[in-house]
């Protein structure tokens, strides 16, 4: 290889860092989820695969974002300014999240998993207050219509990925932090509810009565579902882990009731998102080409597979028992092409090639 492409491809790979999106995490969150989701429906295999793929994947992530911090930081902290990008970071707390879930539920790593739990609370603090502070105070604001799509729920799935892995927390680990930790993953569970429904009535709004072109209908639109598929996940694991703590018996039926309601609401979108997709692509013909945030369409399928067949145990709902076998092999699909989307494109990229 003569020094010219190696110089080349260097600075390909080093423009490709620079630019690198904050929601790239998602890439882990949803690996993570496909994963978990075996486990739940007793696929082991697939489950230890993307397991220790995930585990390489947030490994390589980290030290990509580090990396960026080190030798791009005002590119880095010009994203926090930016009302479509800065909600992108909340996919380091899912991620986090996901793969603490993964260490206990699959690799049986309390330890690791309360480690990943105490880090993921730490960025959730940190990103929470740092983002939306910023995003208040700054002068230079956009209207809605430009300044709002379906990412910004990622901070309400960074919310319950907390409240789910706290939940898993406190089923396996014996008092003092039992009651502690259910009680924070039913607060948790409840703020996420809560900025669900604020920031999608924002949404809602910016949807039906503002100018809608296909380049508007981003990927990170599926998290309009992902957001509810994984407050229903968390409700359920509330619902099981009642019996060990007497304020959740004592909300059994709002638990119940309030779980249902979200299943619903994220299955009403499913049907949309589809019709949605096929106007995007289909009718007004846009270019469906590799782009990071389409893991942010992979992680909710992965999700509402997880999350119906914790449904179906936590409310005895047999006659729901197909749609999780359904939706996985939908998730895995949609993950496989993601991953072929991913590959192609970094290969165009070395090679200088035009991947657009």
């Amino acid at each position: 290889m003569s020094e010219e492409v190696r110089a080349g491809r260097g600075a390909a790979l080093s423009e490709q860092l620079a630019g690198l999106s904050p929601a790239y995490f998602g890439m882990a969150m949803a690996t993570g989820i496909v994963s978990v989701a075996a486990h739940l429906l007793d696929w082991p295999r697939l489950s230890w695969a993307l397991f220790l793929v995930n585990g390489l994947i947030y490994a390589g992530l980290w030290l990509a974002y580090l990396a960026r911090a080190w030798r791009w930081p005002r590119r880095m902290a010009a994203d926090l300014f930016d009302h479509l990008r800065a909600p992108g970071f909340f996919t380091a707390v899912a991620a986090t999240a996901v793969l603490g879930s993964q260490f206990l539920l699959i690799a049986d790593g309390h330890i690791v998993a309360l480690a990943l739990w105490g880090l993921a609370l730490l960025l959730w603090l940190l990103l929470t207050y740092t983002v939306f502070t910023v995003l208040v105070v700054k002068a230079d604001k956009p209207t809605l219509d430009k300044g709002i799509n379906g990412g910004w729920l990622l901070a309400v799935v960074s919310t319950q990925s907390l409240a789910v892995l706290s939940a898993l927390l406190a089923s396996r680990l014996g008092q003092p932090y039992r009651l502690e930790l259910n009680f924070f993953a039913l607060s948790m569970w409840l703020w996420g509810g809560m900025l669900y429904i604020w920031m999608m009535s924002l949404i809602f709004y910016r949807y039906t009565f503002f100018a809608f072109s296909p380049a508007d209908l981003s990927p990170p639109y599926w998290i309009n579902m992902g957001a509810m598929a994984i407050s229903t996940l968390a409700g359920c694991q509330l619902i099981l882990n009642a019996p060990d703590a007497p304020f959740l018996q004592s909300l059994l039926p709002f638990l119940k009731g309030f779980t249902v309601f979200y299943w619903a609401t994220g299955t009403w979108w499913i049907p949309m998102l589809v019709l949605l997709a096929i106007w995007r692509h289909l009718l007004q013909r846009f270019p469906l080409r590799y782009d990071p945030l389409y893991w942010g369409a992979v992680f909710p399928i992965g999700m509402y597979a997880a999350c119906t067949q914790q449904l179906t145990e936590a409310l005895a709902l047999p006659f729901l028992a197909f749609l999780p076998q359904t939706m996985l092999v939908f998730a895995l699909a949609a993950w496989s092409l993601v991953v072929l989307g991913f590959a192609q494109d970094g290969l165009c990229r070395l090679r200088h090639a035009s991947c657009r």
